[in-house]
């Protein structure tokens, strides 16, 4: 089977991801589109639209979507009308062989994700509710709309490992070309060939190489990456896979999730042409340049100097950077843990229960759980001569309520050492961080609080506010000199955050210490016992599963510093040089971590 050549290098990446996602939604799992509503977006999809096969459903699925309307169940007005149940699919079942557009989704939650995967993997809707056990075959492609604000707003990384292809708009112009009917011939045909064409080993294992070199750990997108390159040939008109679909299947793959700069290549690389490096030299080329020229370099290197070639240069560098992971870290801001509620929140779902104590009644769901029992209530009040009873019967065991979930404060608990140690190295840096912490928290209804430690004991200058004034009024007059006792320390830290998450917030620790612990827990001098009490509050700490961060505010990270963070189970920052503004970006970062 073939098809007439076609160069597709001359249209962008954001068409071509489109005509590729056109071509067999399900086998790529689908499209992580960024971009925040507007012409670029609208345009994308309406190519996309244009691409698609004839009668192939494109269905919305709405944020806050219940398990009936998803998955399928009991279609109440059919059930209440013939008095026996009625099956309705879902909205899952009715995409099969079509794609899914998924709202906002920076803003699913784990568990509708982990639903949503569970269906993409196994290509069926098990349905077990409303007396109902069936599985429904489906196969679909996901467009996830992802309207993150900040790069720290994204959809569940469960969700962005299945999609092959994550595409940022905001790198992309609307296209100006009008043959997008050309293309879109080309995709009808690529249909028709896709089931013939096949990659070779060695390109194969080039692409592998590839993902391994830029720090791809998930084996998903290596294998959606090579499902990718088979759809560039068949668009081409290829029945083999060519070094050039595999660079665009690398661009439009493996580029996104990048976590490193493969150092060996681009050495390869720099030998072959000694001004740039092949990464550097793509970065000023447009979208739709294919790979960069090192003719002589092995298919491997190729293929990663094109993918290098499409990182841009900002995120080159961060990936160059010593530790990525922090760099990339969320910030806090809606870092609170969520609580379940029965007044307020929002809807996470129902519960059989009588509306009791301010739960709500959800009539839709106690009517259908009344729905199949209608029949056998009607012969049962006919049998008891009650003729006027209602058309509707509902009882007690029908009721269900509605349940909300609510995410709770964020509060950050600074331990500073404030003995004569630390005291001239780092109290001003706390009093700045605090402060600029607490501009934050204004905003996101957060609190923070103070612990400050010296001579013999520890003191709560700060209780949890959101006051500034009373913020600066207590950083004002913190005094400093003296011993470290840090065992009473972090038992206070622990003792505050407890009574914190017993009120419903969640509390992160901060504790800046040089480590120097010569304060034991009852109060007299004697480094040997004021470690070892150290220690032992450490152990206590990390027993409490609380979330801390531990920086060392020594001259020079020291060993029991690193011992005490590592006891703890608090991630070690050591930060010889910190300022205030370094101190509250790093607060910032590992504020919205699970303990």
């Amino acid at each position: 089977m073939r098809a007439a050549p076609f160069d597709y290098s001359v249209y962008d990446d954001g068409l071509l991801a489109a005509a590729v996602l056109a071509v067999d939604p399900a086998a790529i799992g689908g499209v992580v589109l960024r971009a925040s509503a507007g012409p670029r977006r609208d345009r994308w999809l309406a190519d996309l639209r244009q691409f698609v096969a004839a009668g192939t459903p494109v269905l919305r699925l709405p944020l806050h979507v219940g398990d009936g309307r998803l998955f399928g169940g009991l279609d109440l007005p059919a059930s209440l009308r013939l008095g026996k149940p009625v099956v309705e699919r879902g909205i899952l079942a009715h995409a099969s062989g079509g794609i899914l557009l998924l709202a906002m989704a920076e803003r699913l939650s784990p568990a509708l994700a982990a639903r949503l995967c569970a269906v993409l993997d196994f290509g069926e809707v098990a349905l077990e509710r409303d007396g109902f056990a069936m599985r429904m075959p489906t196969r679909f492609g996901v467009v996830a709309l992802d309207e993150g604000a900040s790069e720290e707003e994204y959809p569940p990384a469960a969700l962005l490992d299945r999609l092959a292809i994550h595409l940022d708009l905001a790198g992309f112009e609307p296209s100006s070309r009008t043959d997008r009917h050309d293309l879109s011939a080309h995709v009808s045909v690529a249909r028709t060939l896709l089931p013939a064409v096949v990659a070779s080993d060695s390109l194969t294992e080039a692409f592998c190489g590839a993902a391994m070199a830029f720090g791809i750990a998930s084996l998903r997108p290596t294998l959606l990456g090579l499902r990718v390159a088979k759809i560039a040939a068949a668009l081409a008109g290829r029945t083999e896979v060519a070094e050039t679909d595999a660079a665009l299947a690398g661009r439009l793959v493996l580029a996104p999730r990048a976590t490193m700069v493969p150092t060996d290549a681009e050495a390869d690389s720099q030998e072959a042409q000694p001004e740039q490096s092949a990464a550097q030299q793509g970065l000023d080329r447009p979208h739709t340049e294919n790979a960069v020229d090192v003719p002589d370099a092995p298919l491997d290197d190729r293929i990663i100097a094109a993918i290098a070639a499409a990182i841009p240069a900002g995120l080159l560098g961060l990936l160059s950077s010593p530790d990525p992971a922090v760099s990339k870290a969320q910030t806090s801001g809606r870092a609170g843990a969520l609580h379940k509620s029965r007044l307020r929140g929002r809807p996470a779902g129902v519960r059989r229960g009588e509306p009791q104590g301010g739960a709500r009644l959800n009539v839709v769901e106690t009517l259908r759980a009344a729905a199949p029992y209608q029949s056998l209530r009607r012969r049962e009040a006919a049998v008891s001569g009650r003729h006027g009873a209602t058309f509707v019967q509902v009882r007690r065991e029908d009721f269900h309520v509605t349940r909300f979930k609510q995410r709770g404060e964020t509060t950050t608990i600074f331990v500073v050492d404030a003995s004569g140690s630390s005291a001239l190295n780092r109290l001003a840096e706390a009093k700045g961080a605090v402060e600029l912490l607490l501009a934050d928290c204004y905003i996101r209804r957060d609190s923070v609080a103070l612990i400050a430690f010296r001579n013999r004991s520890a003191e709560l200058l700060l209780p949890p506010t959101r006051s500034l004034v009373r913020a600066k009024r207590g950083l004002a007059g913190l005094p400093g000199g003296g011993g470290t006792p840090l065992a009473s320390a972090i038992e206070a830290a622990v003792a505050l955050a407890e009574s914190v998450r017993r009120k419903g917030n969640t509390p992160t620790i901060v504790l800046l210490t040089d480590g120097r612990a010569n304060i034991a827990r009852d109060g007299e001098p004697g480094r040997p016992r004021a470690e070892a009490d150290a220690l032992l509050a450490a152990r206590q700490a990390r027993a409490a599963q609380l979330r801390i961060l531990f920086i060392d505010t020594s001259p020079r990270p020291q060993e029991l510093a690193h011992r005490l963070a590592g006891a703890m189970g608090a991630t070690y920052l050591a930060l010889p040089f910190a300022d205030a503004a370094g101190v509250s970006a790093v607060v910032r970062q590992i504020a919205s971590r699970s303990p």
